[in-house]
């Protein structure tokens, strides 16, 4: 006890400066003082738990992973780092744990399972043991960590107890609604067992250690369970004057709470999902006027009920493999059509242009994309949660500057749908025009068209696939792509046919609404994130294929942009009149 809490205020007086760091560093000398002085021991335990509680709150110590962690990670983790001396079934005869003193632990010894928890196991591979042979394993990410303590906590409790674990996991509900991931990581076995008896302790801990992602439903209540609890918060904000705190609260309560299982509750019931973003804007806009706090109330009260639904469509047995085959099929044809659609026809215009030399730069952007989207699924599964505001931003702005960039593509594919002007066009101006400096913008177009719809779609994915059913969502994917590849096989031969004066009116055609749709789904995006103000128009329809979302701020920027696409168009039709009367 002298050891650790010396430890602990040397470690304490090294965090960085807050405001709660004087006081807790206090509170560490007084117990180390209570402890040399042997005082009761309800009374040393007291101090330990305080400090350790309020040093979680003032610096917000993680105490379990973000995400359920990779099993099957941790095995490869397991046999790459720790089998040589742990051993390959957990023993502790490993090759190399001969003649080590202290031995190293064997992971299958039930007796010393029953007191560790996942977390003291992610403890000691982040921080090492002194005094014996086992490092720190810091440098690992931290999922990684909590994949490799998943799977040594597991050697203790063999297959047949994790199957009768499944069996029993799958037929208590009361069960199921008392665990998250927290709960899992920092629970030991004994303490499970005086509440639910040994034998059913035991295939709890025997399942859950090998399937940590059945937390997901658990973990996704609990995430409804923090927005319930920020609008409670904002709600007495609201109450008590302060507007701007009511606000950021309402926002978090989006961000924080409903954001991380969106991707889920689209997939599972999209029409639910589409009225409770309805009504967290109709909220935040009811706050943002004034209203009064019956009004703000009203809000929150639907809220509630809203959440209440979303947690019975998010609950396990919705979970089949039907319905993830079917979430993954319809978000990547959603997600990847309009990429599709953008780089085809920079390929066809391309191609008709006699410019294949610059084709590469076009390919090159949505290869790109692809490879920084396979980065960003792993940066968010091993090494980062994406938070509600980042993935928002990420939509909103790439949205915007893609919808900007195609409303000046529109218009000039559109001047060139006169045969006239575009034998002009390539007699005076292509040669200079696609340059090296052009064909790195097409590049950029191509690489944030298709990075963005890969991002939403990584994130999607990755929510659906925490849900289980892994194979199911793999069928759905490439069910997908073969449907993507077939549209784009069909456009690029159809295309290839059409004249070049119909080929470029059909095409600026198509670029001008997929310029309005961005704007719109970008539009939308800043205003989740809190970048625009949301100012709802009751009775006005909903589209997210079209980009349509019943706000002023989304309808105005589609309304401003049409305006702009359709003076263009205007003074396209009458430069090709005067080029007309002239050369006649």
């Amino acid at each position: 006890m002298k050891e650790f809490s010396a430890t602990a205020s040397k470690l304490i007086s090294e965090l960085p400066a807050s405001s709660a760091k004087a006081d807790l560093g206090r509170r560490a000398v007084a117990l180390e003082r209570i402890i040399a002085t042997k005082a009761p021991p309800p009374a040393i335990a007291t101090a330990a738990r305080g400090l350790a509680a309020d040093l979680i709150k003032s610096y917000l110590v993680p105490l379990a992973p973000s995400v359920a962690p990779d099993f099957a990670r941790g095995k490869a983790l397991y046999a790459q780092h720790c089998a040589s001396c742990h051993g390959a079934t957990g023993r502790g005869d490993g090759p190399q744990a001969v003649g080590l003193d202290p031995p190293p632990i064997a992971f299958t010894d039930e007796a010393r399972a029953r007191e560790r928890s996942v977390f003291a196991l992610y403890q000691v591979i982040e921080q090492g043991l002194d005094g014996t042979s086992m490092t720190s394993f810091a440098e690992l990410p931290p999922q990684d960590r909590w994949a490799l303590a998943f799977y040594a906590g597991s050697f203790a409790y063999p297959d047949d107890k994790a199957t009768s674990g499944k069996a029993l996991w799958a037929g208590d509900a009361a069960l199921r609604n008392s665990f998250d991931l927290e709960r899992l990581v920092g629970s030991t076995p004994a303490a499970l067992a005086a509440e639910l008896g040994e034998g059913r302790a035991q295939q709890v801990m025997a399942y859950l250690r090998r399937h940590p992602e059945a937390i997901a439903a658990g973990h996704a209540a609990g995430t409804l369970t923090l927005a319930r609890s920020r609008l409670d918060e904002a709600l007495a904000a609201y109450g008590r004057g302060d507007r701007k705190a009511a606000t950021d609260l309402a926002l978090s309560a989006y961000l924080d709470g409903f954001e991380p299982v969106e991707a889920v509750l689209s997939a599972r019931d999209n029409a639910l999902m589409i009225r409770i973003e309805g009504a967290m804007a109709n909220l935040r806009a009811a706050i943002a006027k004034g209203d009064p706090v019956e009004a703000v109330q009203g809000r929150v009260s639907t809220l509630d009920g809203l959440f209440a639904d979303a947690e019975t469509a998010l609950a396990p047995s919705e979970a089949s493999a039907t319905s993830s085959f079917v979430a993954a099929f319809t978000i990547l044809v959603r997600e990847g059509l309009e990429a599709i659609l953008i780089i085809i026809a920079m390929i066809t215009f391309l191609a008709k242009a006699d410019r294949r030399d610059v084709l590469p730069y076009v390919h090159g952007g949505w290869i790109a994309a692809l490879f920084v989207g396979a980065g960003t699924w792993a940066a968010a599964t091993w090494l980062i949660t994406i938070s509600g505001a980042s993935r928002e931003l990420t939509e909103g702005f790439g949205g915007v500057f893609a919808a900007l960039v195609l409303l000046w593509v529109g218009i000039w594919m559109h001047g060139k749908s006169h045969a006239d002007a575009w034998q002009r066009y390539i007699r005076d101006k292509l040669g200079r025009a696609l340059n090296r400096r052009s064909a790195w913008f097409l590049f950029a177009l191509a690489f944030v068209v298709v990075y963005r719809e890969v991002f939403e779609t990584i994130l999607f994915y990755a929510a659906i696939w925490s849900q289980g059913n892994g194979g199911a969502v793999i069928a759905g994917a490439l069910a997908a792509s073969a449907v993507l590849a077939v549209i784009a096989f069909v456009m690029l031969r159809y295309s290839r046919t059409l004249p070049i004066g119909k080929f470029f009116a059909y095409s600026s055609a198509l670029i001008a609404v997929l310029a309005i749709v961005l704007i719109g789904k970008g539009s939308a995006a800043l205003q989740e994130a809190g970048y625009l103000p949301v100012t709802p128009w009751p009775g006005l329809p909903r589209s997210e294929l079209l980009g349509i979302y019943p706000t002023r701020e989304t309808i105005v920027a589609q309304l401003v942009l049409g305006a702009m696409l359709v003076l263009g168009f205007l003074w396209n039709r009458r430069s090709a009149v005067k080029a007309d009367a002239i050369s006649a």
